[in-house]
């Protein structure tokens, strides 16, 4: 098993041998402009993706599959929409695959609780974007886990901590966890995913789980920065288990 992080949530996983690749983000920086609710002009995403444009075509002629969390820009956007194989294996939450099939896509595979797809099992998982209003109007997220008979892998998704991730790492017991750092947060609110004390804490309930860090440094409403986080691993003493990965970063999983 492996995974390699492209930029912020988008990640390529390799299990069971075949290649997923999960919320493309694809777009060049600034494609997206300025994000609503926030006080930073930037445009969005803030860095392009970490290799060419003929390198992405040739990485996506390789893919097998594509997997979608949410249908938020930072995770599914519009080059997306035109650079990918409309026949292409699309795994999403059932919730949204009337949204993904009117983009053009015929190939969907809506997961309402769990599915089998090429002898990899991959379960739906919940997720919460944020508390109190702020949560409201971010939408019903989620997450997957994919597991084969002898890996097993949990992208949390965009979501803070709170007891719906315990629950979802004592029912599934991955090998590996994939959360979404930085503590994106708007002018108004908590924070919408994870802050390093959350990562912290996803640590502490796993302990013998790898737990990784994406969707830093990509977007302009994220409040830590990949230094930021790593002194915050290093001061709670889990710097073997716990990592950050760079844009570009591939990592083989044990």
């Amino acid at each position: 098993m492996k995974i390699e992080l492209w930029r912020n949530a988008t990640l390529l996983l390799q299990i069971g041998g075949k290649k997923i690749l999960i919320d493309p983000m694809l777009g060049e920086k600034g494609s997206l402009g300025k994000f609503p609710m926030t006080s930073d002009e930037s445009e969005n995403p803030l860095v392009d993706l970490p290799f060419s444009e003929k390198e992405l075509k040739d990485k996506l002629s390789t893919i097998d599959a594509v997997a979608v969390t949410h249908l938020h820009p930072d995770h599914w956007d519009e080059k997306a929409i035109e650079l990918l194989d409309k026949n292409i294996p699309l795994i999403c939450p059932e919730s949204i695959a009337d949204q993904i099939s009117q983009s053009g896509f015929t190939n969907i595979i809506p997961v309402k609780n769990a599915v089998t797809w090429e002898n990899i099992n991959i379960s739906i998982t919940e997720g919460r974007h944020g508390t109190g209003e702020i949560g409201e109007k971010m939408g019903v997220v989620n997450g997957f886990v994919f597991k084969t008979e002898e890996k097993s892998i949990y992208i949390v998704g965009d979501s803070i901590w709170y007891e719906g991730i315990a629950a979802e790492i004592e029912r599934h017991q991955p090998q590996h966890i994939v959360v979404a750092g930085g503590a994106a947060t708007f002018v108004v609110g908590d924070p919408i995913i994870m802050t390093s004390p959350d990562i912290v804490k996803v640590c502490r309930h796993t302990p013998d789980a790898s737990v990784w860090v994406t969707h830093l440094e990509a977007v302009s409403h994220c409040k830590e920065n990949r230094s930021f986080i790593q002194d915050k691993i290093n001061e709670n003493n889990l710097q073997e288990r716990c990592f950050i990965l760079q844009d570009g970063e591939g990592r083989s999983l044990d």
